[in-house]
């Protein structure tokens, strides 16, 4: 272990300045046992550092190299494991908690043992020794060999010290100077101990030659301790003088200070004064403008509003500490409440006379306006009255009942203003529209008992029919054409109708948006939407509601942004509280003359709803014209629903034929006038939806009134109806409805084909019978070619079936069917040519299947039929030409 020690200081530790004093060969707890060192190190320079280093031995050599380094103020905790018996485990605890497991127990200890004197001696650190005997913590008892050498080294680097360079110079020289220095040291020290003496001898001798000298320094400094008396005798006496000076002075500073205290202090008084007369004087231009200012000239306004915001500004300044204790700042306080009260009291009185006054004025144009359908305009009594907004903003900063007052008082007289201007235009709007009606009942001769139009009104209003007779005799019935008067009467009044609806809602829209711009500037309240806001709130709402004041309490909490848009829609509501009544009778009425005027208004509706939403999504007029808009669209959706209720309540005649019937005309109709009215609407939509269910009422009606024909067959209604939606359709080119077009085209194919080999049956019925009997036997695996060899099949009874049907017997036949097919089909449609047509082509085909049959079973027979197909359509074309 010596040589150990020994080879680690000098290849690890010296070079580094540092000296070992420690050393155990050690190995990790619970692992393979790869040994290591574990050294205690002392730097030799000061101040001394402590250091525990682990040393292990290189892979690639035979050398010793650091693998990791712990300061010993690091350390913990020493644990050994247990202190009477022997048990070569220990830990030590730093940063985390390393276990060793040491070459034996003595070594173990004496390594605790240098641990805990080097931490007494340089670090005096609490470190806690767990599992350690106590006589290992015994600094100066001795504990085995290693101890000993722990102890011999720590004391020598105690005593220890390095020489200088210039030492190390003297003793070169001194080794240069004898020659057997190096080869004799034992003579070379007594050389040395020989010339120490004789110097020992010559300093002696120096000190004695020297004693003279000595008593005369003596002497000396006898006699400058006297010196050193006199001169402090005289600093003394100086001190005292001194004294009373600085007594003086310290008076002198003493007066100063206060004499600069008191300049401060009439600075800053100074400053307050100052700063009171700057912000808390009113001049008395302002106070005579409070008191006594000219309210209805604009100069006079002018210096109300000048002397109401030099008056807010001295009463809002922010005082500093005291100055309210102040008897000035008191009298001027008491007097700008004074003149606060004086003036909003004017103010108001002033303001609420205005509002009476002008509303009064307005009231009396009115029936200037009632004659046109026009509404009054407001805009020069929100010119007068904007003058005074600046002063209303000061109202509601400084005396808020006085500002809600005002508020309430202005909603009061302008409701009262707005109702009855808004009733008698209303009222001129019904009349227009109701002169329609009138003009219809006296150019047509027409009546009806609940005033709505039974002459002009869209056809979809009387579905109800008795016969054929009947129901031509109603003019405008969507269940019936009608006659072209009527029709150019329906739209003619719808034309107007739609003129007066519009130019109700470009009067009111103009109104509206006017009025809620003034009471945001008048009443200085922001308008800046940021929410969509709710729906009006009910007519009977109480106004005591719209300050933010007299919010519900869950209002409190939001900005004041938020609340002030509340009271412009509740100040908004109250005012024009009539129109959402007023145009909901308007709708009524326009809804009674004429159902289809839902059209018209839903277009109309929803433009300006759009308009305004483009506009200010949370004016009262957006939200007014979308709840009105849900009404239109309620009347709408009615009204399709009516037309479908009435197409399935159609009855048909029992006595006469079917045709066209009079809900198919009426879609056309219904369909055209859609499609004008929808030009580039907004709520296209809505429209297509009602076109999908109408054409699926108009096709499920279809088949249920050719289920229940009796004169018409079923497949004739089926063929008629389906091709005129086609032909509407195709015309209209309605985008939503392409599917229901391709299904109403399949549907008169269908029928139509249904019907020609319905009606054509079985011309040549003996000829089909035999040739049927043909097919049977060829199906029962006779060839085709021995059926003529069968008694009932062969060619003497098919030339005595063929002689049946000479070319006159058929065209008779055919001449016969021409006429049934035109008894059945409606002239309407003009489908007679198309039928015959198709007639013509399946009896060709039965012709030639008739014709097939005989060759491939009578090969060689030379039989054929009385007529060829050159004759048949000779047939078919004289008897088409002759009728």
């Amino acid at each position: 272990m010596t040589a150990i020690k020994h080879a680690l200081q000098r290849d690890i530790f010296t070079p580094n300045d540092e000296r070992l004093l420690g050393i155990v060969n050690v190995c990790k707890a619970g692992k393979k046992k790869k040994n290591c060192f574990l050294c205690a190190t002392v730097t030799t320079e000061r101040p001394v550092q402590v250091k525990v280093v682990k040393v292990k031995k290189s892979d690639k050599g035979d050398f010793y190299k650091r693998q990791q380094t712990w300061e010993l103020h690091d350390l913990t905790e020493v644990d050994a494991k247990d202190a009477s018996k022997e048990n070569p485990e220990f830990d030590l605890h730093f940063e985390k908690v390393y276990r060793w497991v040491a070459s034996s127990t003595a070594e173990k200890n004496s390594f605790i043992s240098c641990i805990w004197k080097l931490n007494q001696r340089y670090l005096r650190k609490k470190v806690e020794f767990v599992n350690v005997s106590s006589q290992l913590l015994e600094e100066s008892v001795p504990s085995g060999e290693s101890q000993s050498v722990a102890v011999g080294d720590e004391d020598a680097l105690d005593d220890y010290q390095e020489l200088s360079t210039r030492e190390e110079q003297d003793i070169e020289s001194m080794m240069e100077m004898c020659e057997y220095a190096i080869s004799n040291a034992e003579a070379f020290a007594e050389q040395l101990s020989r010339e120490l003496q004789v110097l020992d001898g010559a300093n002696i001798q120096s000190i004695m030659a020297s004693e003279k000298q000595v008593n005369i320094l003596m002497q000396l400094l006898d006699e400058a301790l006297g010196e050193v008396d006199t001169i402090e005798g005289k600093l003394s006496s100086y001190e005292e003088m001194l004294q009373s000076v600085k007594d003086q002075m310290d008076q002198i500073s003493q007066s100063n200070r206060l004499i600069q205290i008191s300049n401060t202090n009439n600075g800053k008084l100074l400053d307050e004064i100052q700063f009171l007369v700057n912000y808390m004087d009113l001049s008395k231009g302002h106070i005579r403008a409070l008191q006594e200012g000219d309210l209805t000239s604009p100069k006079g306004i002018e210096a109300c509003i000048n002397a109401s915001e030099a008056l807010l500004q001295c009463m809002n300044v922010a005082l500093r500490p005291g100055h309210d204790k102040l008897r000035a700042v008191t009298q001027q306080q008491l007097l700008f409440a004074e003149l606060r009260d004086t003036f909003a009291r004017r103010l108001t009185n002033h303001l609420n006379n205005v509002f009476v006054h002008q509303g009064h004025d307005q009231s009396s144009t009115l029936s200037q306006h009632t004659a046109e359908l026009t509404l009054p305009k407001h805009s020069p009594l929100h010119r007068d009255l904007l003058r005074y907004a600046k002063l209303m903003e000061w109202l509601k900063n400084t005396y808020k009942e006085k500002y809600e007052g005002l508020s309430r008082t202005y909603v009061d007289y302008m409701s009262r203003l707005y109702e009855r201007e808004i009733k008698d235009f209303f009222e001129v709007a019904k009349i227009k529209m109701a002169g329609t009606s009138k003009e219809a009942k006296g150019k047509f001769g027409l009546h009806g008992s609940s005033g709505k139009l039974t002459g002009s009104t869209s056809s979809l209003n009387k579905l109800t029919v008795q016969g054929s007779n009947s129901r031509r005799s109603q003019s405008s019935s969507l269940l019936d054409m009608g006659n072209m008067s009527a029709s150019d009467l329906d739209v003619a009044d719808r034309t107007k109708f739609d003129k007066i609806f519009e130019q109700v809602l470009s009067e009111l829209e103009p109104l509206c948006l006017a009025e809620q711009d003034f009471i945001s500037k008048f009443f200085k309240l922001q308008q800046h939407p940021t929410i969509a806001p709710p729906l009006a709130q009910p007519e009977t709402e109480e106004l005591d509601v719209v300050t933010p004041s007299r919010l519900p309490p869950h209002h409190e909490h939001r900005h004041s942004l938020s609340s002030e848009k509340d009271v412009v829609r509740l100040m908004m509501n109250k005012i024009f509280q009539s129109i959402d009544t007023e145009l909901n009778s308007l709708i009524a009425l326009g809804d009674k003359i004429d159902s289809f005027n839902s059209l018209y208004m839903l277009v109309k509706m929803s433009h300006h709803v759009w308009t305004a939403e483009n506009v200010d999504p949370a004016s009262y007029l957006s939200t007014t014209l979308g709840n009105v808009l849900v009404t239109v669209k309620r009347n709408f959706d009615k009204c399709i629903s009516g037309q479908i209720r009435q197409m399935e309540e159609f009855k048909i005649s029992k006595k006469s034929k079917v045709g066209i019937l009079p809900f198919v005309t009426g879609f056309e109709e219904f369909a055209e006038l859609a499609e004008t009215i929808f030009r580039n609407a907004e709520r296209r939509g809505d429209l297509d939806k009602a076109y999908v269910k109408l054409i699926r009422a108009v096709f499920m009606n279809v088949e249920k009134v050719a289920n229940e024909s009796q004169k018409t067959p079923r497949d004739v209604v089926m063929m008629e109806n389906f091709h005129h939606i086609f032909s509407t359709l195709s015309r209209l080119k309605i985008s939503c409805l392409d599917t229901e077009r391709r299904e109403a085209k399949q549907k008169y194919t269908d029928h139509l084909q249904f019907y020609v080999i319905n009606s054509l049956g079985q011309p040549l019925e003996k000829l089909n019978h035999f040739f049927e009997g043909v097919e049977a036997r060829v199906a029962q695996g006779i060839r085709e070619e021995e059926v003529s060899y069968q008694l009932a099949f062969n060619k003497q009874e098919l030339r005595k079936v063929i002689k049946e049907y000479p070319g006159k017997e058929v065209k008779k036949g055919l001449d016969n069917l021409y006429k049934k097919v035109d008894k059945h089909l409606c002239e309407e449609e003009n489908l007679l040519q198309v039928v015959w047509h198709s007639m013509q082509d399946e009896f060709i085909r039965q012709y030639k299947h008739f014709e097939d049959l005989i060759g491939r079973c009578y090969p060689g027979s030379g039989i054929t039929m009385e007529f060829t197909i050159q004759d048949m359509l000779e047939y078919f074309s004289s008897i088409a030409q002759s009728h």
